[in-house]
């Protein structure tokens, strides 16, 4: 059977399936919070959810305690699936560029799958929402989002050979996912209204089971059979030195520019993570909130618009790229972001609300090509463990961000729901500052192309 070496259907089929679920089941810990605290069924309408607006109400008191439950119940489900997927993404990732990237890709879809199929079971017996975290932790243990992230943006590091090309295909592959959470999430609400929770976790089940089909038969590894390949099984304590030694060798054998760039480079996506994570996970309970008070197929309109974000931000990258330096198409996308915040932060009508997308069309790019840009700073045996460095930061600060976020709304929703959104935006001046340091010093976007080129040349050299 010939295999292909194209991973974005990989990708689309496994964002499909996260992005169905993923908003369902943050509605479901808030119906069954809210069921339990008004101790009556969860009552939707076709235009607006069951939501309490006089202030001086006990109904509204009781809504504002559901608020703050599902912020902190969602920030302890976060951390308990954090930790076994920050281990695992760092050893599979980084042992990529030896022992291949397929596992990295299938052993997060075998979790999911195993999740979905927890979630059906735990929606129709309408088991207890602490079964929750037992399905959160074995989910972590096979990875998570942020092993298989890792290893397909490391796949498609090694198939790219023109650097240019590397930066337009990250950003399709976060275009992808930014087009998918959007159909997705667009499509979840009808979904819920029309065949509830279960039906719905078991389709995401069934395009998990597709997803590994596709992985195990038909995709192609991008690394090639090697020594280390053919040699003896190693034991899991040579395993885990050889992971972290190639991790620790990046930093180690590197001159002192380049390990300067991969540390200020790997800050900058950090803290940039950092506040779009927190400041975006919560507009559903947000949304969920008076004044606006929206039901299901309102929040699915909602992350349906953020689409047009993937859109123009996908198209920001590839027309930006082509006439400024990487740098400075960072700058745009974090600006972007900062409108966007401020505006979601005194958004209190529905049509405000989907205008938050307008000042934030351009958010998305920081990400793709900071990616990008650690990846043209390495050499191409070391694109595993600077991947692996960029997933277990993905889990760290997006656990982080989650679980501060999710604190910081508990504590303010009564006063001024909107207070996270303003401190997300303030935040991003810290990845600004790091980015103006930059641009003020020699390391500037020429240096990230001329570093790579020379290790190179000097290695030929001297194997020659």
């Amino acid at each position: 059977m010939r295999k292909v070496l194209c991973v974005e259907p990989v990708i689309l089929i496994y964002t499909l399936a996260l992005s169905l679920t993923s908003p369902l089941a943050q509605q479901f810990i808030y119906r069954r919070l809210w069921e339990e605290e008004f101790n009556a069924t969860f009552i939707s309408d076709s235009n607006a959810t069951h939501c309490e607006q006089n202030k001086s109400s006990p109904a509204y008191i009781k809504q504002k305690e559901v608020q703050e439950k599902a912020s902190v119940f969602s920030m302890q489900l976060d951390l308990t699936g954090a930790v076994p997927s920050l281990i695992v993404a760092f050893v599979i990732v980084a042992n990529g560029d030896r022992q291949g990237r397929k596992r990295s890709l299938v052993l997060p879809s075998v979790g999911a799958l195993i999740g979905n199929i927890c979630l059906t079971v735990i929606s129709y017996f309408s088991l207890s929402l602490c079964t929750l975290f037992a399905v959160a932790f074995i989910t972590g243990l096979f990875g998570s989002m942020a092993t298989f992230l890792g290893g397909g943006f490391a796949f498609i590091a090694d198939v790219c050979q023109d650097e240019k090309q590397k930066t337009t295909r990250i950003a399709v592959v976060d275009l992808i996912f930014g087009v998918v959470s959007g159909v997705a999430g667009l499509s979840s609400g009808y979904f819920l209204r029309g065949v509830g929770f279960t039906w719905t976790f078991v389709m995401a089940s069934l395009l998990h089971v597709i997803n590994i089909i596709y992985i195990i038969f038909f995709l192609e590894d991008s690394v090639g059979m090697s020594e280390f390949q053919h040699r003896e099984p190693v034991s899991c304590k040579e395993l885990l030195r050889e992971t972290f030694s190639g991790v620790y060798m990046l930093f180690k054998t590197a001159p002192y520019k380049k390990r300067v760039l991969i540390i200020v480079l790997l800050f900058t996506f950090m803290t940039y993570l950092f506040t779009t994570v927190g400041g975006s996970s919560l507009f559903t309970l947000y949304e969920l909130d008076e004044p606006l008070c929206w039901n299901e197929v309102y929040i699915g309109y909602g992350a349906a618009a953020s689409t047009s974000v993937s859109l123009t931000s996908f198209l920001g990258v590839y027309l930006f790229s082509k006439c400024l330096k990487d740098i400075y198409v960072v700058f745009i996308g974090i600006f972007s972001y900062i409108g966007g915040m401020v505006m979601a932060a005194f958004a209190k009508t529905t049509l405000l609300m989907f205008l938050v997308r307008v000042p934030s069309l351009l958010c998305f790019m920081p990400i793709p090509v900071l990616r990008s840009m650690l990846s043209k700073v390495v050499l191409t045996s070391e694109q595993g463990a600077v991947f692996a460095c960029i997933a277990c930061l993905e889990v760290v600060t997006g656990t982080i961000a989650l679980s501060v976020f999710n604190i910081i709304y508990a504590a303010t929703v009564a006063w001024f729901s909107g207070f996270s959104f303003l401190l997300s935006a303030g935040l991003c001046l810290i990845p600004l500052a790091v980015l103006c340091w930059l641009l003020c010093t020699s390391w500037n976007g020429e240096d990230l192309a001329l570093l790579v080129p020379e290790e190179v040349s000097s290695i030929e050299s001297a194997d020659s």
